[in-house]
């Protein structure tokens, strides 16, 4: 059977995706970069008591998503091979063991391996789940499901930034990322038990590249540098709220809350919209949206409020293109190529939250966080002309093949 056929979902009775399905596959992506989160929402607590610079933040950043970068070309063609099924359970049994283990970190040391760790699921999350939404959700409804899940990633900067870090003030920072573990832990024992055997792997694979071409090759590139952007305010938001803005350590994790709860509304919203013949042009708007949040974020160091409405802006526009732009490899993906295109988009995106932290890290150092947002536009900005140039030429070859 072809991925691009929906078939019943295992979990509705009307051979519609049924609410647990998406809930799953929500849930794992919200698994699959939890870490993340909870180390930039954590961030003022780790710098204090763990004895973390601000450059190492940074570092432990480029690890999990360089880990993640470099894994996702075979991710894409191991979760082509073995199923979402298998992938997902996987990818959630190692996201809690990602996490039990920094909540065990005595040191920088293994807080780095275990970041590294965590980067192994982060490969795995988006072709899964594709390879999921392509096997069980009739076309019609593909983008609002792919919306629901990619959706999960701010779910997942929501929990950390607002339950886990009240969690954290009363229990501890450990307590709070043991408790993250744990959960991960559930959901993967959940998918076990719901979600359907795989499908046996075809005879014969279809040939896969690992370098991305066409139209993947300008995703690849726009959510390199979109990527970067994203990163660093997620690693540095709520440290730049601490040492700046004057906050406390659970208000700055709120910052990270908000700017996930925009995230979830945003993704659902543009996925929606995202339909053929609009879809190409969203990219581009959104990365242009996402430049104007960060100059709001520059313009807190001197009007501290506009924090928030930077927080809420990175949400709805920066986070919610990464979404868009997979929506778009779902409307495009050859028959048994979705887990590759989708792995090397991703790992487009990975490679610039390996970059951009460390970049920003530097500057946040020294106490220059308004050179780091200056940065962060500018990576949005190039992401922008990315897109816009990708949307032209696509409308041109489509107009000389129509």
């Amino acid at each position: 059977m072809s991925e691009g056929t929906a078939t019943a979902s295992p979990t509705g009775r009307d051979g519609e995706p049924g609410g647990r399905l998406t809930a799953l596959l929500t849930c794992a992506m919200a698994f699959s970069m939890l870490q993340l989160f909870l180390l930039g929402a954590l961030g003022p607590r780790l710098v204090d008591e763990l004895g973390v610079s601000p450059a190492l933040l940074g570092l432990t950043t480029t690890i999990g998503f360089g880990t993640a970068a470099a894994l996702s070309p075979a991710g894409g063609r191991i979760v082509d091979r073995i199923g979402p099924r298998r992938s997902l359970v996987a990818l959630l049994l190692l996201s809690a063991a990602a996490l039990a283990l920094i909540g065990s970190a005595p040191g920088a040391g293994l807080l780095l391996g275990a970041v590294a760790l965590g980067g192994v699921p982060q490969a795995l999350a988006n072709p899964a789940t594709n390879k999921a939404v392509l096997r069980a959700v009739p076309p019609a409804r593909r983008g609002a499901v792919t919306g629901l899940k990619q959706s999960g990633v701010q779910l997942g900067a929501f929990a950390a930034g607002a339950p886990l870090a009240l969690l954290a003030a009363g229990i501890g920072w450990r307590g709070a990322v043991w408790t993250g573990a744990a959960a991960a832990l559930v959901a993967g024992l959940w998918a076990l038990r719901v979600l359907p055997a795989d499908l046996p792997p075809p005879p014969a694979e279809p040939r896969t590249d690992l370098v991305p071409r066409a139209m993947v090759a300008w995703l690849a590139a726009f959510s390199l540098f979109l990527g970067a952007g994203i990163a660093s305010v997620n690693t540095y938001l709520a440290l730049f709220g601490a040492q700046r803005l004057g906050m406390g350590p659970t208000t700055a994790g709120a910052l990270v809350a908000v700017l996930g709860a925009a995230g979830i509304a945003g993704r659902v919203g543009w996925s929606r919209a995202a339909r053929p013949g609009r879809a190409e042009w969203l990219p581009a708007g959104l990365a242009l949206g996402a430049l104007g949040a960060a100059a709001l974020l520059g313009a807190a160091l001197l009007l501290g409020p506009l924090v928030w409405a930077g927080a809420v802006a990175v949400g709805v526009f920066a986070v919610s293109a990464n979404a868009v732009s997979m929506v778009l490899v779902l409307q495009r993906a050859a028959p048994g190529r979705a887990g590759q295109d989708s792995a090397l988009v991703a790992a487009g995106f990975f490679a610039g939250f390996a970059l951009g932290p460390p970049l920003y890290g530097l500057l946040a150092q020294s106490g220059r966080y308004g050179a780091g947002w200056l940065l962060v536009a500018a990576e949005f900005a190039v992401a922008a002309a990315v897109a816009f140039l990708w949307a032209l030429r696509d409308r041109a070859r489509r107009g000389t093949t129509a």
